[in-house]
């Protein structure tokens, strides 16, 4: 083959770290993927439908640090854009790659198929020009350089981009690339920076009792190691539901995860009652916060975050924030009087014959985590059951809790599992979210994926119960038989046992190996996590309107 468009956007694709590019096959896109089956270093994975495959591309983006899905134009971008839109939230790097009709066909402006019959061809682009940071409509003569443009902003800005590459164009001659994807630096203003480390070296210095949120946007931010120096003085730190994964939750001064007015007292005490407060890549979700229920104030608050920090209400941009966090180095005292008490762990689990409950299933599971598991947790039971539980070290624990869309971690699960093969991939899902994404079960078997999916089986979707309707019918689902779903979607190559009981699901873990595995764990309805009880009950008072007059 000559080399063509296609060839410069997947060789700039493999220098940015990718190596899997997920989607499903469309007239549009099947001349470009050709070239994606010829070429040395990407390899093609063909998912179940189009959401699975966002959802998958962005599980990988979030452990290899960029991710890519390719749709054919209209019917199949329109079923990607969910995923997108929930990348765009969560400020992962995801690259949407459509292919398009040929220009002359655009031009001809003609009623095509996958379009809207109407000669409008841009009106897609329109739409995911919402949910992305940066787009690209490639043209003959520029395709070269707004492939690197897109390229570099996506990774630059955690955010998904958008190329839509007409047919044509993907097949048209190009260059090699020659010089390394262009890196943006200069983000960070000196003079703001200096002033921002002059007013929290005021803060911190009359600080007796300080402590320090991290969330998720320090990792987003590349700001990790620079996190690691922070709390390596000791100071008394906690995370959000969110970003779980950014701390060693077993090392001294880590009080747990904090969740507003639902967390544990002496958690409240040390952040609420801090005297300075480091709030590092947090942002603050209903979901995460006890729906916005923090007490604390802001005069004594440095806030570090994604593109800028500010103190008191005053604001110091541009700073990106891993400049941000080292402006603190050296300024953070050493903790005055006893340590708190490290998180007591997981205790032994009920007798074996006793019959499964939401808390014995997640203890279950919390007791076989092994350092550096890679645990993806669906929106609901599953994600609010584990944060009580404390995790070993460099255990990469994800979740949504902001776009929040049921069924995402199947997809996740299958794009993190391939992005980071060194560790072991648990699936926490219910039922009613699988229902919407079990087409990937069938695709991780397909491409070896070795995961253990424990799914919930609690007779629909119990979160909204927990909400409002707990016996309305609409809150119910068709009973699948799950255990045996694997066999049917995955042949032998997956396997899937019932468990009712906290002896059978022990036992069905310790026996989950190198294949691929589904846990159906059968629990009651109406049971829920307490901590998912206490948000639901504040949930349902938000989302109900006031009484007319």
């Amino acid at each position: 083959m000559s080399y063509t468009v296609t060839d410069y956007l997947l060789d700039r694709l493999a220098e940015a770290g990718v190596d899997r590019l997920f989607g499903v096959p469309g007239d549009f896109t099947l001349a470009m993927l050709d070239h994606v089956e010829e070429h040395p270093t990407i390899d093609w994975v063909g998912c179940g439908n189009e959401l699975g495959a966002g959802y998958a591309a962005d599980g990988y983006a979030r452990v290899r640090g960029l991710g890519a899905v390719c749709t054919t134009f209209g019917v199949g971008e329109l079923s990607a854009l969910n995923a997108v839109a929930g990348a765009y939230a969560e400020h992962v790097p995801l690259l949407h790659i459509v292919g398009a009709p040929t220009i002359a066909v655009q031009a001809a402006a003609r009623a095509t198929h996958h379009s809207l019959g109407d000669g409008d061809f841009r009106r897609f682009a329109r739409m995911t020009a919402e949910v992305t940071a940066v787009q690209a409509i490639l043209g003959a003569d520029d395709a070269e350089a707004s492939i690197d443009r897109v390229i570099a902003e996506v990774r630059e800005r955690r955010r998904p981009g958008y190329l839509l590459i007409p047919a044509d164009v993907a097949a048209g001659p190009a260059t090699p690339p020659s010089a390394p994807l262009p890196v943006r630096t200069g983000v960070t203003d000196p003079n703001q920076l200096a002033e921002f480390t002059a007013a929290a070296r005021a803060v911190l210095a009359e600080a007796a009792r300080p402590a320090l949120i991290a969330d998720v946007l320090v990792e987003r931010m590349g700001g990790q190691a620079r996190l690691d120096a922070l709390l390596a003085t000791g100071i008394p730190h906690a995370t959000l539901l969110w970003g779980r994964h950014v701390v060693d939750e077993t090392a001294p001064g880590f009080l747990g995860t904090y969740i507003g007015a639902a967390s544990p007292p002496p958690l409240l005490e040390a952040i609420d009652g801090a005297d300075a407060l480091v709030l590092a890549g947090v942002q603050f979700t209903e979901l995460t916060s006890g729906f916005f229920s923090q007490r604390f104030g802001t005069a004594n608050v440095i806030d570090v975050g994604p593109r800028g920090c500010a103190i008191g209400g005053r604001r110091f941009a541009p700073i990106a924030l891993p400049d941000g966090l080292a402006a603190l180095d050296g300024l953070i005292p050493g903790p005055a009087g006893p340590q708190p008490a490290p998180r007591p762990g997981v205790g032994p689990l009920p007798t074996g014959d006793r019959v499964l409950t939401q808390e014995s299933l997640w203890d279950a599971v919390a007791l076989r985590l092994q350092p550096g598991d890679l645990v993806l947790a669906d929106q609901g039971t599953p994600f609010f059951g584990m944060a009580a539980h404390p995790l070993p070290d460099d255990v990469l624990c994800i979740g949504q809790p902001l776009w929040a869309s049921i069924g995402y971690t199947m997809g996740a699960g299958l794009g993190a599992a391939l992005g980071a093969p060194e560790r072991r991939p648990l699936v926490l899902i219910g039922d009613g979210a699988a229902q919407l994404t079990v087409a990937e079960l069938g695709t991780m078997a397909r491409y070896g994926v070795p995961a253990t999916v424990i799914l919930v089986d609690n007779a629909g979707y119990t979160i909204e119960r927990s909400i409002h309707g707990p016996h309305a019918d609409y809150n119910g689902i068709q009973p699948w038989d799950w255990s045996a779903l694997p066999v049917a979607l995955g042949g032998s190559a997956a396997r899937g046992v019932r468990v009712t009981t906290v002896g059978e699901l022990d036992a069905a873990l310790a026996d989950a190996g190198d294949g691929l595995l589904l846990i159906q764990a059968v629990v009651e309805p109406l049971d829920v996590p307490e901590l998912l009880a206490a948000i639901s009950e504040q949930a349902a008072a938000q989302n109900t309107a006031p009484p007319s007059h």
